[in-house]
């Protein structure tokens, strides 16, 4: 049974094994683009993002990196990270309706951020790197694509900025997409929530108190039973009555 068991499981990991490689296999050129990660986040919140840049040259290296923020959904506060080696500009634009934030309006977005490598700092052949960036709170659209350019140190430019289209295969430079996920409505009133936390400690308390019966059950059925069986082992003990 062990044997047969054994055998199954490794039938099965090779199986796993063959799938996962086909997959990954037709998977893996479409997957070098640029990306942004994570690639959910919630409406009316805030995020860290990094938008993951890989190296597609087998010659050349990538200098410039130019994300572009949709015009659809503007976002009130942007901060980048730093990255060693690379700096970082930034262009703004007008937005009407402005945006509120912290109960101010504001009138200006950030509408493009751009990092430049400086020294040896590009993204060589084989490698990647990521640019973080922060921005809130975040709009209420479903998405937000960010086009995004891709220079290299021979002067050849990717454009990311094909959008996805809904139901369609992914184009041939898709930009990077974070989809964003309504925010949870917030209950009525706290009372449903205390009751459900009050009716789980009662259950709690009747499960410890049928625990503890049971174990007080228990020591009491062990004590009679050394009893009785005391009481027998002392009979046994006894020779026979001779009567004279």
């Amino acid at each position: 049974m062990t044997r047969l068991r054994r055998t199954a499981s490794a039938a099965a990991a090779l199986a796993f094994t063959a799938v996962a490689t086909a997959v990954l296999g037709f998977a893996g050129p479409a997957s070098a683009h640029v990306t942004v990660n994570p690639k959910e986040a919630t409406q009316g919140g805030y995020a860290r993002v990094a938008f993951r840049v890989p190296n597609e040259s087998d010659s050349a290296s990538t200098t410039k990196l130019e994300v572009v923020l949709p015009e659809n959904a503007p976002v009130g506060s942007v901060s980048t990270i730093p990255v060693p080696g690379w700096t970082v500009a930034t262009e703004k634009r007008k937005v009407n309706p402005p945006i509120e934030v912290h109960g101010s309006q504001l009138t200006e977005a950030i509408s493009k951020i751009t990092w430049t490598a400086t020294g040896d700092a590009a993204v060589k052949p084989g490698q990647f790197q990521e640019f973080g960036v922060s921005m809130g709170p975040l709009p209420k659209v479903e998405t937000m694509v960010f086009k995004t350019l891709q220079t290299y140190s021979d002067g050849n430019v990717v454009r990311w900025i094909d959008e996805p289209q809904p139901g369609g295969e992914e184009p041939e430079k898709p930009a990077p997409v974070l989809t964003l996920a309504a925010a949870a409505a917030p209950s009525a009133s706290g009372a449903p929530a205390a009751s459900a936390v009050a009716a789980a400690d009662d259950d709690d308390d009747e499960s410890v108190g049928a625990a503890v019966g049971l174990g007080i059950a228990g020591v009491a059925t062990g004590l009679a039973g050394l009893v009785f069986g005391g009481l027998a082992f002392a009979r046994t003990r006894r020779g026979p009555v001779v009567k004279s």
